[in-house]
């Protein structure tokens, strides 16, 4: 049998890896592993909960919204709840929409450096 890839996590540049953490765990995501430098600044970060996992890292250059190529689609089984949970603490979040490809429902956010999330209703 042939070598294989057997998991994939994406990682972005961020502006301010900190406040990238922050904003995640308001979607219920925990640190699984982190790096700061040797003045204490976070520079890298693993986050996850369950099967979603993704790493952000310090950027080097500004981040441009409009030139984000990269979209996350994540999965809820409480899709609702969370978009209130976000409107909650201040983040725009677009209203229940039901295309095609997700009868249960899904919503749009953009999170603080422009990357656009798209989240599901699982189950």
């Amino acid at each position: 049998m042939p070598p294989k890839v057997t998991s994939l996590i994406p990682m972005a540049h961020v502006a301010d890896v900190q406040r990238s953490v922050d904003f995640y765990r308001l979607l219920g995501m925990e640190v699984r592993g982190n790096l700061r430098n040797p003045s204490g600044k976070l520079q890298w970060v693993h986050l996850g909960r369950d099967h979603a996992d993704v790493m952000f890292t310090q950027a080097s250059e500004p981040i441009l919204a409009s030139q984000q190529a990269v979209l996350f689609y994540l999965y809820s089984p409480q899709l609702v709840p969370l978009r209130e949970h976000l409107l909650s603490h201040g983040v725009t979040v677009s209203e229940v929409t039901y295309p095609s490809y997700m009868p249960k429902g899904e919503i749009r956010v953009e999170d603080p450096d422009g990357y656009v999330l798209l989240i599901g209703q699982s189950g």
